[in-house]
């Protein structure tokens, strides 16, 4: 393999107190913003409801589609800029679903320009049915990371398991955070990235272990610590290139695959840079913790 770092000794370690407050802050903002907009903001995938994608032929604003919207009670309604400067993703929720009532939206956003404007797109979900998708969503997440802990308890020991456990919860809890803090929505093509954070972050973690490991045995009379830091640094130069190729292809998407797939492309940016940084500075120091904790129970 090409190496780009090579020989390096970094005490990952020893700065794994300045890594968890970094990482403590930054989830607690991000729970902080979920408490405050009352939960996620879910998408129409999930919440149910009307979402227009519409173009206007002349200069529109928000204020004036919100205005139109506010007429046939509808004020509620989110709405932001989507693409071109004129162009506007609608997300109406209502409790049920009928043709009357997506007419009744066009026709209000119809009186704006007398009827110079252009749907791109047009979406309706029953709320029952996004209501059991957000729960199948859920449970898939938990499901996948209960598999994970019973994988890894298996092929090394129950220490490691909890230490990829509050890796991943760590990566999510994070994403989910920063979805919150820039107000975006949570849609089943996020869910996708969310599933994708899972799985990366995992392979990424049990490489470390799988050296850690190996590591173990070959220096039985180095500390655990020490044996870590010796893996995390030996397996460095992969986690770096393999992160760095992937980020590069989702970067490209991320500023060139357009607004559709922009939350998608955010999603695995940022699952994919919190992915390699948990594996280093939290699924290790968990180990650690767990192994010393272990080993002053039975020296008690």
């Amino acid at each position: 393999m090409f190496e780009l770092i090579k020989n390096v000794n970094i005490d990952f370690l020893g700065r794994r107190k300045l890594a968890g407050m970094i990482s403590g802050a930054i989830i607690l903002a991000g729970l902080v913003s979920i408490v405050l907009h009352g939960g996620p903001l879910y998408s129409i995938d999930f919440e149910g409801g009307t979402e227009i994608q519409v173009l206007f032929t002349e200069s529109t604003s928000v204020e004036s589609v919100r205005g139109a919207l506010t007429e046939i009670g509808y004020g509620d309604a989110m709405i932001r800029g989507f693409g071109n400067d004129d162009e506007f993703l609608i997300h109406v929720k209502t409790a049920t679903q009928s043709e009357e009532q997506v007419n009744t939206i066009r026709e209000a956003l119809a009186s704006i320009h007398g009827g110079s404007y252009e749907v791109r797109r047009l979406e309706t979900v029953g709320p029952k049915i996004g209501k059991e998708l957000r729960g199948d969503m859920i449970s898939a997440v938990l499901i996948a990371m209960a598999g994970i802990v019973i994988y890894i308890s298996i092929r090394f020991q129950f220490m490691y398991a909890i230490g990829a456990l509050v890796a991943l919860t760590h990566d999510i809890l994070i994403t989910l955070g920063l979805f919150s803090l820039l107000n975006m929505e949570i849609s089943l093509s996020v869910l996708a990235a969310f599933l994708f954070i899972v799985g990366y972050s995992l392979n990424d973690t049990i490489v470390v272990f799988d050296r850690v490991r190996e590591n173990a045995k070959e220096k039985r009379h180095d500390s655990f610590m020490s044996v870590i830091n010796l893996s995390l640094n030996q397996t460095l130069n992969r986690t770096v290139i393999t992160s760095l190729t992937t980020l590069t292809v989702v970067l490209i998407l991320l500023f060139f695959g357009g607004e559709v797939i922009k939350p998608f492309a955010f999603a695995l940016t940022v699952g994919l840079v919190v992915g390699t940084y948990s594996s280093i500075f939290v699924a290790s120091p968990v180990v650690l913790a767990w192994d010393e904790n272990q080993k002053k129970k039975k020296n008690a």
